[in-house]
């Protein structure tokens, strides 16, 4: 997955939903559990009991359950995972297993015919739609056939029980509805949590990504460090070399050239070094117009126009720390913004005694309003491209750039704009809202704390 999901401009495209596949061991363990529990019914039934019973075939059926289990035992390590077509054999196996077990002691009867739902349900937590289907429906046709052609079912001889078909018909109806409703409700959340799963997975390495991006200076620094000692000594040879070798010699020009450029790389190495060092405060601390700007300025060579409006007192502004995972999600945003926009995006700066407010408006036809309440989740993608435009994505850049941007304290809303709306443009609008310190400071709450990380105390403090 994750080469799926990182572009090299460091966007997202789309990525496909991965599936948990399942141990083999996991279901060796599982076979094993009905194997014993079916022997032990045909044990205490044939013998306990003293029912008349096909034993003998009921028993072989059985046995070839355990030697499937055994052949997979040997085939495979413990910690193999089968691939979805495997394992969907696998359960269709059990399925038709337990169905001629069924036939052979009472069909629908028998109240050990709900233990047909357990490989479907199996199927829903791990395996695709298509396959769950496949075994519904397998499960389903296995159900209908023992509701009409079964042996009869294990009883006394001198009390029989006989069983109404309007009471087997009903047996056969919750059977079919309880596999369904099953079915549903498990794939449903387990594809909801595969997809969660998916989703901040790919937000570890978006924010991994970032936060290398942002150690660079540190490496460069290093770098030169390390680079400094050889430097000196090609210099300090260079200069022995002017010094002995006479003007007239050819090998004379060689040397200053030689000079020269290794006094190049000592300024171009005291700029990496300062870099760290000298300009470490402009780069790990910005006011908020200014990250606004540098996230905007890589997108101005596009042929929209981006305006951005500043409202607050400009001695007040607040000052933030420079964090990976907010310009990677006001970058996004951002990006977003352009690409479904016609002509124009508008970001509002707004920053007061309370709070510090960065909205992002377009001109493009906005969110459709039945997924505003779900924007934001993982793999929730409304919005609709241009015809030239790339193809629409999954919905993980918005889920990415939400997760990043709460995590440093902010509150993220989607919404659309209207035509009489002076301050927004009429299309998608995206606002993202952190409190400041004055607010925050008794606030204990998750986001108050993350925001007194994010916006600098000493600029925030004078404002309270």
């Amino acid at each position: 997955m994750p080469d799926q999901i990182i572009q090299p401009n460091g966007r997202l495209k789309p990525s496909i939903v991965q599936r948990s596949l399942i141990r083999v061991d996991t279901l060796i363990r599982l076979r094993w559990y009905a194997i014993s529990g079916q022997a032990g019914a045909v044990v205490v039934i044939a013998m306990g009991f003293g029912y008349e019973i096909p034993w003998s075939i009921c028993l072989l059926l059985i046995a070839a359950s355990a030697g499937l289990n055994i052949l997979l035992t040997w085939r495979f390590k413990t910690s193999h995972r089968l691939e979805p077509n495997d394992a969907f054999t696998l359960l269709a196996f059990d399925i038709a297993q337990l169905g001629v077990l069924l036939w052979l002691t009472g069909g629908l009867r028998n109240p050990f015919a709900i233990l047909l739902l357990a490989p479907v349900i199996v199927s829903a937590t791990s395996l695709y739609k298509s396959h769950t289907m496949g075994l519904g429906l397998l499960a389903i046709v296995v159900i209908s056939l023992l509701a009409f052609f079964h042996l009869p079912l294990p009883w006394d001889p001198s009390n029989p029980l006989i069983l109404p078909d309007l009471y087997v018909g009903g047996v056969w109806g919750a059977l079919v509805c309880t596999l369904l409703f099953t079915a549903i409700y498990v794939f449903r959340v387990a594809e909801e949590a595969r997809k969660l799963g998916n989703a901040l997975t790919a937000t570890e390495l978006v924010l991994q990504r970032e936060q290398h991006l942002s150690a660079l200076d540190g490496l460069a620094a290093a770098a030169a460090h390390e680079l400094g000692t050889p430097l000196a000594t090609i210099a300090l040879v260079s200069k022995e070399m002017l010094h002995a070798l006479p003007e007239d010699d050819h090998m004379r020009e060689d040397a200053v050239l030689l000079r020269s450029q290794a006094e190049r790389c000592r300024e171009i190495l005291g700029k990496l070094t300062s870099l760290s060092s000298e300009g470490e405060t402009i780069i790990e601390e910005q006011s908020l117009s200014a990250l606004v700007e540098e996230e905007v300025q890589p997108l101005r060579s596009f042929e929209k126009s981006i305006t951005i409006h500043h409202h607050g007192d400009a001695s007040s502004e607040p000052h933030v720390t420079r964090a990976p995972g907010v310009h990677y999600g006001l970058g996004n945003l951002l990006d977003n913004a352009v690409d479904f926009a016609k002509r124009e995006v508008r970001v509002c700066v707004l920053w007061d005694e309370t709070t510090a407010q960065v909205t992002i408006s377009d001109d493009g036809e906005g969110y459709p309003p039945a997924l505003l309440s779900q924007l934001g989740e993982p793999f929730v993608s409304g919005r609709k491209k241009g015809k030239n435009a790339p193809q629409r994505g999954m919905g993980l850049g918005l889920f990415i750039s939400k997760t990043l941007l709460e995590r440093s304290g902010a509150k993220v809303t989607f919404s659309n704009g209207t035509k009489d709306d002076d301050e927004h443009l009429a299309g998608a609008v995206v606002t993202v809202q952190w409190p400041r310190f004055s607010q925050a400071a008794g606030d204990q709450s998750d986001g108050a704390q993350a925001a007194q990380g994010f916006i600098r105390p000493q600029l925030t403090a004078h404002i309270a």
